[in-house]
């Protein structure tokens, strides 16, 4: 470059005979000074080309708070966004230390937008323990809870106003967005709501809504959940609470308004009461994160239909899951969690669970340390998933 400088910017000596000897040599002083400062300028934007760090990723950590939810959206400019929080009563501060954890992980000093996406004490039961420990700017929900719950009842009259009191609160509806800098979350259902319209730049015919059978209306809290699809340049995520088959119909037909994804967090810990597929099927996700607990999600209608979706290229799980047996599971390498005290073997069928009061043994204990799965996303597409007991990474390139 410099050589081709030199012969456009210096006149030729046959341009120089004409001039005086004086003038010849100030000429090419000057310019030869000029093209010295040229070259160092030029060198020193190679070297601060050099010298940046990589394009920033947007993070996902998806915390273990045994069948509860916590996951931790962090931009690359530091902007956060927590979904859920785990559960409360005496396992408050275990839940609220292992989403710290994380949060100190990302190296955040507050949590920008703390989403409750419903009011089921798996949820919100460790929401007063974490905030005593870190602030939150912006408490996100859908709206008053539509369960008869005492325990729900008080935190929501009582506890909840005080906590946004001091910060702010947020009722979102469908089509409602947080601004996370070059992240952006789109809710897509909320209150029981869904989004009338595709997303901009999406939106297809579902073919999988003509075979849909419909299940019991939900007029739970779980049908209310406020979820919804980060978009991070061409990276997509969907994760939708627990919001249950009948509302996904809702939302996915007769047009998908999302079109194809790259990751799904697993609806409702991977129970067979979400993920139709309807949606799962519909969304074609390349990676789906199941938060599940022992023996919370994984059971065989639900795996099923997550391991038949198209261009399913893996399935990871919090917890590995006795609902599952060995006939359904993912091999360990995609597990992060087993228990405090690890069986030594894992029986063949699933485990069928018993109903409420049933003569079920209590679920083993793991109360020790907990590991996430992470997963770290570029703006082209691709993103790599990291388990953090065994150190395990998978690269997932763009489309």
């Amino acid at each position: 470059m410099l050589e081709s400088l030199n012969m456009q910017t210096m006149i030729p000596p046959s341009r120089l005979v004409s001039l005086p000897r004086s003038l010849k040599h100030d000429y090419n002083f000057i310019m030869r000074t000029i093209v010295a400062i040229l070259a160092v300028s030029a060198a020193a934007l190679i070297a601060t080309g050099l010298s940046q760090s990589p394009e920033g990723t947007l993070d996902i950590f998806l915390i273990d708070v045994e069948g509860g939810n916590a996951t931790l959206f962090v931009s690359p400019s530091g902007e956060s966004m927590l979904m859920d929080t785990g559960n409360g009563g005496a396992a408050a501060d275990r839940d609220a230390g292992r989403i710290m954890d994380a949060v100190e992980a990302a190296g955040l000093t507050r949590i920008d937008y703390l989403v409750t996406t419903h009011w089921h004490g798996d949820h919100f039961g460790a929401m007063e323990t974490l905030a005593s420990r870190v602030p939150v700017r912006t408490f996100v929900d859908h709206g008053p809870g539509v369960e008869s719950n005492p325990g729900t009842a008080a935190f929501l009259e009582t506890t909840y106003p005080d906590l946004y009191g001091a910060a702010t609160r947020r009722v979102v509806a469908p089509g409602d967005r947080l601004d996370m800098g070059r992240a952006e979350f789109s809710f897509l259902a909320s209150a029981g709501e869904v989004i009338g319209a595709p997303l901009r730049g999406r939106g297809e015919p579902n073919p999988y809504c003509a075979a849909f059978t419909p299940q019991a209306e939900d007029t739970g809290e779980n049908a209310q959940s406020a979820g919804g699809i980060v978009t991070f340049g061409e990276f997509t995520a969907l994760h939708l609470g627990d919001l249950t088959v009948n509302r996904e119909f809702d939302l996915m037909c007769p047009e998908n308004p999302v079109g194809g994804i790259d990751l799904f967090v697993v609806s409702h810990h991977g129970q067979p009461s979400s993920n139709a597929p309807v949606l799962v099927h519909a969304v074609r996700p390349r990676v789906a994160i199941m938060n599940n607990g022992t023996r919370k999600g994984g059971q065989p209608d639900a795996m099923r239909v997550l391991y038949a979706s198209p261009g399913l290229e893996d399935l990871w799980q919090l917890h590995f899951s006795q609902l599952s047996g060995q006939e359904y599971t993912v091999p360990g390498l995609f597990i992060a969690n087993t228990v405090d005290s690890d069986e030594s073997s894992m029986p063949v069928a699933p485990l069928v669970p018993a109903g409420r009061g049933g003569g079920t043994p209590p679920a083993p204990a793991h109360n020790g340390p907990a590991f996430w799965i992470r997963v770290s996303a570029s703006p082209d597409g691709s993103f790599t998933v990291t388990n953090a007991r065994n150190g395990f990474v998978k690269e997932y390139t763009a489309r």
